[in-house]
């Protein structure tokens, strides 16, 4: 082995050694020095060696020498550790090492052998005493057989025939068992039968377990090959019989029967078959409904398709149809979610029971089989549904049975959100597409009605109750829960109206034999917001009256007058289709935008159209009777919602109302139409109020759409058009003061005064007494307006017209005066405090409106001429007539000041 490990090495270094010729000369003899060093680590590796210890000299052998593997090479292990350029002194070196290993190896061996030598002679000796024992022991098995012999020979024929005879019985016996056992084999047909009738599927399939096992013992008989044939059969009917059972249980689950089928199928070891089976027959099942639920609807041809079908229901079955069609299809839902919940329920039980890793699988297949499967059942529900609904010409519908079809579908669409959290598209895009479709139209029509309804609205009072608010009307019924709540909601990224309306409404349906398709979607009640009669002058109100026609009749009769909230029969209509509009906005969140702007459109289309009605005969200049904010709402309205006859009808656009049936605007009688402009003017405040209690809830579906356009058309609408709604007061009953009051005739009897006079007389003029005297014609006709008692706000804005009107005629008529003395401004003065006094006594208005108009007007002559130019710039509510007047009374000495101080009006004016 040394040799071949030596000429092994000598062909590596061949191979490394330099290509110049050695000349054949030993390494070591070219290299003396080298070699002397390498002996001296020779000697000194045998010295080292031998001052070690023998113990540590074992603990630095490696200890792959101490593996007990067979297949270690010791000489490969060294030969691996060498390095790539060999030596000689570092192989000697390694060979004196491994040499010193082993003798000491050895050493210890021989050692250790003598240790243990004492031991093994023990153990020989004990060996040697067992081998003594079993000579023994064969001895005694030899003695043994020898007597067996004997006794053998020994046996008489008549123990051999006692032996005979008890084989032969214990053969019949056995044959006797054998066939009570086929006789009972043979019975077991009827008791199957009656197990299958009263659904005991585990007992039936439990006793043929046992009868097949029976048979397959004794099939060697005829008979019993012949019963395992029909047992067979039978087996195969009752499997039958449970496919039949599983899919009645589709449409109609039933508990205990679903338990019995389940444990019959693990029996068999076909629970996993047993989950397809049903969901096949589930999706059997929902294709069968919706066809026989369609079929029955429309007759004729059985072989048809089933959208084919579909096309042939006729128009007005068609939302019977649907409802039939949703709860059809819901109780095959309850029935798979009720599935779930079994299998959920009884998946502990089962795995404490079940321990082996078949049953284990088998759970784990079925529990991800029937969560995966309400999603695949919910889609072939909604397949069948939306291809139903792709029949529906929605247009044709009217706006309440649209809104029934809408809550079916939205409905629907929450179940499928519910039990599957999945977002049914393809209902909800009906619905989007459809919903806009048919509100388009609709909008249209509603607007071009509101137009014609307003051309024929009478104008007489529609009394409701005191307390009457939007959501009294039957059309908001759906939405009462949702309004009160958002009057106290505070608008923020956590509000969802689903959690209000849909929480936990669903378990009610799940758990219960109700249908959510049984109850009307939408319910509504009975609409009580009329009040029957009203008592004199208290506005308390009593029921003594059950004849809601003869309101008006009574209230004419008796003289009662009404102070509830003043509505016409245009601002409820207005009401009850912003109801039904956010009853579609509810159902459907994307068209929230469209329905907010369009019930903008209804306020601003009464809101423009009464004020172009009753402000149609106003005469007097109107410059000082709208406000800033009147002002651009009207303008905003005109341009925004009206076309006329010279453009061409926009989307969205309606036609401006035609004026007419305006008699009662020239009657004094009828205080020239004062009761229909109140009733017109407050139903527009009072449907301002309704749109308030209405603010919170808009905002909240403007919120939820994240649309910042429509949240900034919102706020428009309610900090403009709302609030400006009680400015429409001052225009609207100014059309009736100035014809109460003779304002010509007033500036008459004022142009005849005298107003150069020198000393202030202690009478005042003649046309102070016109005044009062209108103002007292007025105060009478104010206490007898129709039917309704005039509220105080109603009043106060009358008589503030009154006032402004008197003001600016009285400033009117001082401007008409070339000529002013000290005495006449101090007659001025007199006659209206006088004026002021008398107004504020009879109309217990105080103080009176508009009054600093007057006496700012007054004291101006007594302004230093220096200071008047000032007092010109801040005062710039007088027209350029009345400051003209005012300028040449002061200035009427000094033709250069007057001149160039009216040029200066002139020209303030000109540039405002």
């Amino acid at each position: 082995m040394d040799d071949l490990k030596f000429k092994f090495l000598g062909l590596i270094n061949k191979q490394n050694q330099s290509k110049v010729p050695s000349m054949g000369l030993n390494p070591e003899l070219l290299n003396p020095i080298e070699s002397l060093h390498h002996e001296k680590k020779i000697i000194q590796a045998g010295n080292s060696s031998d001052n070690e210890s023998d113990q540590d000299i074992l603990e630095s052998i490696e200890s792959d020498y101490y593996k007990p593997d067979e297949s270690f090479d010791s000489c490969r292990h060294e030969l691996r550790k060498l390095s790539s350029t060999l030596s000689c002194n570092d192989i000697e070196i390694i060979h004196k090492k491994l040499e010193r290993q082993q003798q000491v190896v050895s050493s210890k061996v021989l050692q250790l052998i003598l240790q243990k030598q004492n031991l093994c002679n023990e153990e020989f000796k004990k060996i040697i005493k067992i081998q003594e024992q079993l000579t023994i022991v064969v001895n005694i098995c030899k003695m043994s057989r020898s007597d067996l012999a004997l006794a053998k020979k020994q046996f008489t024929t008549a123990s051999l025939g006692i032996l005979a005879n008890y084989k032969k019985r214990q053969i019949l016996q056995e044959l006797l068992y054998s066939l009570n056992t086929i006789k009972t084999l043979q019975r077991t047909d009827d008791r199957l039968q009656e197990l299958l009738k009263e659904e005991n599927f585990p007992g039936a399939i439990s006793l043929l377990l046992e009868c097949q096992s029976a048979a397959q013992t004794y099939k060697h008989f005829n008979c019993v090959a012949i019963l395992a044939s029909k047992l067979q059969d039978t087996l195969d009917q009752t499997e039958e019989t449970l496919d039949n059972t599983i899919c009645r249980l589709c449409t109609d689950f039933d508990d205990k029967t679903y338990t019995s089928v389940q444990e019959a199928y693990k029996l068999l070891r076909k629970s996993q078959t047993a989950i397809d089976q049903l969901h096949m027959h589930f999706t059997a099942a929902i294709h069968n409904s919706a066809f026989n639920i369609v079929y029955s609807r429309t007759g004729g041809d059985i072989k048809r398709q089933y959208s084919q079908l579909c096309q042939s229901v006729p128009h007005e079955y068609i939302i019977n149809c649907l409802i039939d069609l949703s709860k059809g299809l819901w109780k095959i839902l309850r029935s798979y979610n009720q599935v779930l919940n079994w299998h959920s329920n009884h998946a502990v039980s089962q795995q404490q029971v079940d321990n082996e890793p078949e049953d284990t699988f088998n759970n784990h297949y079925i529990t991800q089989k029937l969560k995966n499967g309400m999603s695949k059942i919910w889609h072939d529900v909604e397949i069948k549904i939306s291809t139903f609904l792709n029949i529906i010409n929605i247009e044709k519908y009217r706006f309440e049975e649209f809104l029934k079809i809408l809550s079916i579908i939205n409905r629907l669409i929450d179940i499928g959100n519910e039990l599957c959290n999945i977002k049914s598209l393809n209902l909800y895009n009906f619905m989007k597409k459809q919903s806009s479709i048919y509100f388009s139209h609709y909008h249209n029509l509603r607007l071009e009605e509101l137009v014609i309804f307003f051309e024929h609205e009478g104008w007489e009072l529609c009394p409701v109750k005191k307390n009457f608010t939007s959501i009294n009307l039957q059309e908001f019924k759906s939405l009462n829960a949702l309004i009160i709540n958002s009057q106290n909601l505070i608008i923020n990224n956590d509000i969802n109206e689903d959690v209000i309306v849909l929480s936990g409404w669903l378990e009610k349906y799940l758990n219960t034999d109700l249908c959510p398709f049984d109850i009307t979607l939408d319910e509504t009640m009975d609409e009580s917001i009329l009040e029957k009669s009203y008592d004199d002058g208290s506005g308390d109100f009593t029921d003594d009256s059950d004849d809601d026609n003869s309101i008006n009749e009574k209230l004419i009769k008796k003289k009662k007058y009404y102070t509830g909230p003043i509505m016409t029969n245009t601002s409820l209509s207005i009401l009850r289709v912003c109801g039904k509009y956010l009853q579609m906005s509810k159902l459907l969140k994307t068209i929230s935008s469209t329905v907010i702007y369009s019930i903008i459109q209804f306020f601003e289309f009464y809101f423009y159209s009464v004020h172009k009605l009753f402000t149609s005969d106003l005469q007097i200049s109107a410059e000082s009777l709208y406000t800033p904010k009147l002002k651009l709402t009207l303008a905003r309205i005109k341009d925004n919602l009206f076309f006329n006859n010279h453009t061409e009808h926009k989307q969205g656009k309606i036609r401006q109302p035609i004026i007419n049936n305006t008699n009662y605007f020239d009657n004094n009688d009828k205080l020239y139409g004062l009761a229909e402009r109140i009733i017109g003017v407050e139903s527009i405040i009072e449907l301002g109020q309704q749109y308030n209690n209405l603010e919170n809830y808009l905002k909240n579906l403007i919120h939820q759409t994240d649309n910042n356009a429509d949240e900034e058309l919102l706020n428009q609408f309610y900090s403009q058009t709302i609030s400006s709604a009680v400015d429409l007061r001052k225009p609207v009953y100014m059309a009736v003061i100035e014809k109460c009051i003779d304002i010509s005739k007033i500036i008459g009897l004022m142009g005849k005064v005298n107003w150069e006079v020198k000393d202030v007389m202690s009478q005042h003029s003649e046309y102070v007494d016109e005044i009062l005297k209108d103002i007292q014609d007025i105060q009478i006709k104010f206490n007898n307006v129709g039917s309704m008692k005039i509220d105080d706000k109603v009043r106060w804005a009358l008589w503030e017209n009154v006032a402004h009107l008197i003001n600016h005629t009285l400033v009117e008529g001082y401007s008409n005066a070339k000529k002013c003395s000290n005495g006449g401004r101090g007659l001025m003065q007199l006659d209206f405090t006088q004026l002021k006094t008398k107004f504020e006594m009879t109309t217990s208005v105080r103080p009176m409106p508009h009054s600093e108009y007057v006496e700012m007007y007054i004291k101006a002559y007594y302004i230093s001429q220096s200071s008047f130019e000032e007092w010109l710039e801040k005062h710039k509510e007088y027209s350029v007539k009345h400051l003209s007047g005012l300028i040449s009374c002061i200035f009427q000495s000094n033709k250069k000041n007057r001149q160039r101080l009216i040029s200066l009006v002139e020209e303030q004016r000109s540039n405002r």
